[in-house]
């Protein structure tokens, strides 16, 4: 775990984005899935202890969600799909001690893992997003065997009240599915999935009635008001804890612990089985930390049963 240092970036994993997936049967789909980790944990190794700007940070966080392509790139395809221009990519080169672009990417081809062996078997769009994620899965439970960074996040919400949510556009669905299930241990869960101009009023509220810390889900593509919003709720004093699709996400830099968990790609529009499972795992901690969460579950079990709020 990379701890938080000020101006340096937030607490995270060392190898929470493991970058896109590949393709072919089962077997080799779970080798290359295996290769695909490899490449961007070493991705992720190489950016670690760099002084990013912005720019550049846009350009690692490209590189290790297509780690398997990176080292086949030049700089110009980089910039493109990067979105930014073919110099940035040099002079991020260098900032990586490296003396160019070329050199950077000798280096990754020397490194990179052995491809995956063919399979026979073929797998069309829809199998192959769920391999997808299946891999983003795996990746993510190879995190969580250094569960300091979600421990230390649980406490910290459990710590604050009251508990504001953020989640804007995409990331709304996962806001709001955590507040729901928070709020039945937690006593002051406040959900944060509209924007404009009362998201600063309900921020400064929140801050204003004791809140300590702030938990945001930002999923791409990430919109403008996250980040303003972010950078609101550390100016009124909160700790930013979120769960975000790359440690190289354009919210990295507002946020004081960062959960990544990555999001696949393969379909017209992304998924996130990751993003919701490490929200709900957030949320075991979160539990392990509140001295009453058993009792406030073993009450609103009474009332519901009381009330035949559910069909058994």
């Amino acid at each position: 775990m990379t701890e938080y240092r000020p101006g340096a970036g937030p607490a995270q994993w060392p190898r929470g984005d493991p970058g896109p997936r590949g393709r072919g049967g089962p077997r080799g789909k779970e080798i290359q899935e295996d290769v695909m980790g490899d490449s961007a944990g070493r991705l992720q190794a190489l950016f670690e202890g760099h002084r990013l700007t912005p720019t550049q940070r846009r350009i690692a966080h490209c590189m290790v969600r297509r780690a398997a392509e990176v080292p086949f790139l030049s700089s110009v395809e980089l910039a493109e799909l990067a979105g930014v221009s073919q110099p940035s990519v040099t002079r991020f080169a260098v900032a990586l001690g490296f003396d160019g672009y070329p050199a950077l990417r000798r280096h990754l081809r020397e490194v990179a893992p052995a491809p995956a062996p063919a399979d026979l078997d073929s797998y069309n769009t829809y199998q192959q997003a769920v391999e997808a994620e299946i891999g983003n899965l795996r990746q993510l439970a190879q995190a969580l065997a250094e569960p300091g960074p979600v421990v230390r996040a649980g406490r910290l919400l459990a710590g604050s009240h009251p508990l504001p949510v953020l989640g804007l556009r995409a990331a709304a669905a996962q806001a709001r599915g955590f507040a729901y299930f928070a709020a039945k241990v937690h006593p002051d869960v406040r959900l944060l999935t509209e924007g404009g101009t009362m998201l600063a009023d309900r921020i400064d509220m929140a801050a204003r009635a004791g809140a300590s810390a702030l938990l945001c889900f930002a999923l791409p593509r990430h919109p403008r008001e996250t980040l303003d919003a972010l950078g609101r709720a550390r100016g009124a004093g909160l700790t930013v804890v979120t769960v975000a699709d790359s440690a190289f996400a354009p919210v990295a830099k507002a946020s004081d612990v960062l959960l990544p968990a990555a999001v696949g790609t393969g379909l017209a529009f992304d998924t996130a089985c990751a993003p919701m499972l490490l929200g709900r795992v957030l949320l075991e901690a979160m539990c392990d930390a509140l001295p009453d969460a058993q009792a406030r579950l073993e009450d609103f079990d009474a009332s519901a049963a009381a009330r035949g709020l559910f069909v058994e």
